[in-house]
């Protein structure tokens, strides 16, 4: 999924104006807001009780129209096009901005042949131009590489979320928590033996001293018995005075 850029939403002067107005009068607030440039979500609008209110009039299907903005595509436009307004040539470049925003959001990198079809635009330089308007208008960013003959999208605005659209986030975060359990497993898992290598280490640095200390111990008590052993079968010798003979001291053992 594409990230989003997060903009300001100048959608909230035309929700004002909405709850006000009706017939021709709303209708005009609509045009004005397909219309405007920072315009891409509509859900606000569209919540507007005057706005849903035009399903049962003669201006159904500029609500319809309307509607499509929210969460179609071009192609939308083109199967019911006898169903809905005129667009005029700003509004239809916006409708295929959008649509290359929604095919963002399931591929980061999108071919020029579903580009070409979904824009329903007749050649590659017509659609390069237009994908590098709609970057230029800040609707989308990133790079065309006309070798491989696909866009690949850093980010693009946001739109409006659809009932599938719910669907999608929900797989998609049930997905994320499921690999996030895995990982939590696998985690635990690793402290748990580190802990017992851990353990095992201690226990064997203990065992390791206390043999060291064994041996030292044996070692201190053989050299006491050792000199033990010598001071028995050596005894002591003393000197005793006495006269000197031709130089010959005499010992008194």
């Amino acid at each position: 999924m594409s990230e989003e850029k997060v903009i300001e939403k100048p959608l909230q002067q035309f929700v004002v104006q909405a709850l006000n107005l009706e017939g021709d009068s709303l209708v005009e607030v609509i045009k004005q807001a397909l219309d405007c440039v920072d315009t891409f979500v509509f859900a606000e609008l569209l919540k507007c009780p005057n706005v849903i209110a035009l399903e049962t009039t003669r201006h159904a299907p500029h609500l319809h129209a309307l509607r499509m903005f929210s969460q179609g595509t071009y192609l939308d436009y083109l199967y019911k096009k006898e169903y809905l307004p005129e667009l005029s040539e700003p509004q239809i470049k916006k409708l295929r901005y959008l649509t290359i925003v929604t095919l963002a959001n399931t591929m980061k990198r999108i071919p020029y042949d579903v580009l070409l079809k979904e824009l329903n635009v007749d050649n590659v330089r017509d659609l390069e131009d237009l994908i590098i308007e709609a970057i230029y208008s800040n609707v989308i960013s990133g790079e065309l590489d006309q070798q491989s003959n696909y866009l690949e999208v850093n980010w693009t605005v946001g739109r409006d979320v659809g009932t599938y659209d719910v669907d999608n986030m929900i797989d998609t975060l049930q997905q994320w928590c499921d690999s996030c359990e895995n990982v939590l497993s696998t985690v635990q898992a690793r402290i748990f033996d580190a802990n017992k290598t851990k353990q095992d280490f201690l226990k064997h640095r203990a065992d390791l001293e206390n043999n060291v200390a064994n041996v030292k111990k044996a070692i201190r008590s053989q050299t006491e018995d050792e000199e033990m052993l010598v001071d028995t079968s050596c005894p002591t010798k003393k000197i005793v005075k006495g006269s000197k003979l031709n130089g010959t001291k005499f010992w008194n053992k």
